[in-house]
C-alpha cells in the first residue's frame, strides 16, 4: 500500500518530504519558518509522525517543526536488508540532521524516539538547543540505565510480552500482524483516550504495517530489547557537559503501563536535576494522544520560557 500522500480524512494534512541521506527513503514533516529555531519531534514504537499531529499546528506558526519517521515506521521506506537496532536509529537520524543542516534543535521525545534523540545529543551536542521528555526515557551513560531497564521489564506488560514472545518463537509471527492488532498493542503499552478512536485514526495507525514485512521496524525495536542488540550511546565528557547545561523538561503520563516513571524520571533528573517535571494524572504512555492540547501547551509555553 503507498501511502506517502495519504491524509487520513484529513487528519494528517501535511506535505510529504523524503530524504535518502540514511540509506532508505526516510519521510518527514518539514512545516513553519526555515528562518527560526527547529523543533525536532521523535516517535516511537509503533507510532510515527501522526503521533504529533496536534502539535505540528501549533509550533509550526513560530517554529521550523520537522517530524522524520523512523525507518521501517509510518511512510518511511522499510529496507528488507537492514538491521533495526537502536544504534542503526541514531545513525540514521544523525545523517539526516546533518543533511537537512538542522540546528538550535528543541528535541521532542516519546517512547523510544528518547534513546534515538539522546543518541544524536551525545553525537551532535551543539546542534541541540532543549530537550522534551514526553514519557521517553533519556539514557546518557548513567551507570544505573540496565539496572532502571531490567526493573522496568519486570513490571511492564509490553515488555513481559516481549520476553516472552522472544523465548517462545511467536515474536515475529505476532508483531507481523500489526494491521489488525495494532489498537490491543497500543492499549497494552497504555493508551487511555477512547474517544480519538475513528476509522480514519486505526488506518493511520495500521496503515504502515499492512504486510509482514513492513513490520520489520516494529520487530526489530522488540527483539532488541528481547536480545540485548540495541546499544545505547554513551556522550564523552565534552558532550555531557555541554547536553546538561540545556533547558530540560519531561511531562509524563502517569498511567504509563511501559515505561514505569519511578524507574525513568529519575534516568531524567540525573542528567537535568533543576528541569522541571510535569505529571499528568489519567494519562497513558501516549501521552501526545491521550492530552494533546495539555502537552502542546506545555511544550510551547517551555520554549517561549527557556
Amino acid at each position: 500500500m503507498n501511502i506517502s500522500d495519504a491524509t487520513f480524512g484529513g487528519t494528517f494534512p501535511f506535505a510529504p518530504h523524503f530524504s535518502r541521506a540514511p540509506g532508505f527513503q526516510m519521510h518527514y514533516v518539514d512545516e513553519g519558518p526555515r528562518d527560526s529555531g527547529v523543533v525536532l519531534c521523535l516517535h516511537g514504537e509503533p507510532t510515527w509522525g501522526y503521533l504529533f499531529r496536534h502539535l505540528l499546528p501549533i509550533a509550526s506558526q513560530t517554529h521550523r517543526v520537522v517530524v522524520p519517521d523512523h525507518m521501517g515506521f509510518g511512510k518511511s521506506e522499510t529496507p528488507q536488508d537492514r538491521t533495526y537496532w537502536l544504534q542503526d536509529h541514531v545513525d540514521n537520524l544523525e545523517k539526516f540532521v546533518l543533511a537537512l543542516d538542522l540546528r538550535d534543535i528543541t528535541l521532542v521525545m516519546h517512547d523510544f524516539g528518547g534513546p534515538v534523540g539522546m543518541g544524536l545529543a551525545s553525537r551532535q551536542p551543539h546542534r541541540i538547543r532543549r530537550v522534551i521528555s514526553a514519557n521517553a526515557p533519556t539514557p546518557f551513560g548513567q551507570a544505573d540505565l540496565f539496572e532502571r531497564i531490567t526493573a522496568n521489564a519486570g513490571t511492564a506488560p509490553w515488555f513481559q510480552w516481549i520476553a516472552k514472545a522472544n523465548k517462545d518463537g511467536s515474536l515475529d509471527a505476532v508483531l507481523e500482524q500489526l494491521s489488525f492488532s495494532i489498537l490491543s498493542t497500543l492499549k497494552l503499552n497504555g493508551f487511555e483516550n477512547n474517544a480519538i478512536i475513528t476509522d480514519q485514526w486505526l488506518s493511520a495507525y495500521a496503515a504502515p504495517f499492512a504486510t509482514p514485512a513492513d513490520c520489520l521496524g516494529a520487530i526489530g525495536w522488540a527483539k532488541g530489547f528481547a536480545t540485548g542488540a540495541h546499544t545505547f550511546e554513551t556522550p564523552d565528557a565534552s558532550a555531557d557537559r555541554v547536553i546538561r547545561a540545556k533547558p530540560a523538561l519531561a511531562i509524563w503520563g502517569e498511567a504509563d503501563r511501559t515505561l514505569a516513571a519511578e524507574h525513568f524520571l529519575p534516568l531524567f533528573a540525573s542528567v537535568f536535576p533543576t528541569a522541571p517535571v510535569k505529571r499528568l494524572g489519567g494519562v497513558g504512555h501516549y501521552c501526545v494522544e491521550d492530552a494533546p492540547e495539555a502537552v502542546a501547551t506545555l511544550i510551547m509555553d517551555f520554549i517561549r520560557q527557556s
